[in-house]
């Protein structure tokens, strides 16, 4: 998580009085599969919890060999915010980036 994220996900955090971000994926998109977020106001005892200056994010436990190695930024431009993740398990996105496929996944999907 960078600081930019973490600041992000504790501002969130505190704003709503959730306890975390859960981060997921799921099949869909052009790609494959597609990242998940959703505030958590409990902890599941089968996630992956990583903290980082008062930010905590919640990795589903579906989604922890896909996102073994994920930094989590938070990005601010003139057109857009948003969290982007740099996953070096993905091995292609669509051009859009809201899909991506992995490299562990069957290569009959898609």
């Amino acid at each position: 998580m960078t600081p930019a994220a973490a600041k992000q996900i504790l501002r969130l955090m505190e704003r709503e009085g959730h306890k975390g971000l859960r981060i997921g994926v799921k099949k869909g998109g052009c790609a494959g599969m597609e990242y998940t977020m959703e505030y958590v106001d409990e902890v599941d005892p089968l996630d992956e919890v990583v903290e980082q200056d008062g930010a905590r994010v919640m990795i589903a436990p579906m989604a922890q060999m896909f996102l073994f190695g994920t930094e989590i930024d938070y990005e601010v431009s003139l057109l857009e915010s948003g969290f982007r993740f740099r996953n070096p398990n993905v091995t292609e996105a669509c051009g859009c980036g809201e899909s991506v496929k992995f490299a562990n996944m069957d290569s009959e999907s898609g």
